[in-house]
């Protein structure tokens, strides 16, 4: 653990042989993520798991470097914002109207359903809705649904109590509902 802490640092710093080494120790996890989000694509997408860890590690830890991570949860944490955006860029992308945009947004009954392209753009942006009021909130949704953490690792990635995390994740759920609602 203090290992990939060190070459998180390195990587950060500009060290493009930390990178390299740094992708083996991380990407087995990486992998895990990127497939927890991908089965909730429709079969038959040109965004596979491999390409979408890539192209998130890519953007953590690219030519310019990254940011300081504090540690190895918030370089995770940091990876599944990364392909959530990849994810909701390749969504807006198949949505645009030369291809064929317009699909009727559903209602989105659970947030651990998977979610067409269309409910992906518009949790997307009722999350960025959410992280303007409450962004605490949002950064638990975004550990819960898109990173697949449970309640208790996003609490601890978080720094707050699971009872604080489970009322977070109440209220951000409910808030959502009701905006996803509103969007229909």
């Amino acid at each position: 653990m203090l290992n990939v802490t060190q070459l998180l640092d390195a990587a950060a710093a500009g060290d493009p042989a930390a990178a390299a080494d740094l992708l083996p120790l991380v990407y087995d996890e990486l992998r895990r993520l990127a497939s927890r989000q991908m089965a909730a694509e429709k079969p038959g997408q040109t965004l596979q798991p491999t390409a979408l860890v890539h192209e998130a590690y890519l953007r953590l830890v690219g030519p310019d470097g990254g940011p300081d991570w504090n540690s190895r949860g918030h370089f995770f944490a940091a990876a599944a914002e990364a392909m959530r955006r990849i994810r909701v860029d390749a969504a807006r992308r198949r949505l645009a109207a030369k291809r064929g945009g317009g699909a009727a947004r559903r209602d989105l009954a659970d947030l651990v359903a998977p979610a067409p392209d269309g409910d992906l753009v518009a949790l997307d942006e009722a999350l960025d809705r959410l992280a303007a009021a409450h962004p605490k909130k949002a950064a638990l949704v975004k550990l819960r649904f898109f990173a697949g953490l449970t309640g208790d690792d996003a609490a601890r990635a978080l720094g707050v109590s699971p009872a604080t995390a489970d009322r977070h994740w109440a209220y951000a759920r409910a808030w959502l509902q009701v905006e996803l609602q509103s969007d229909t």
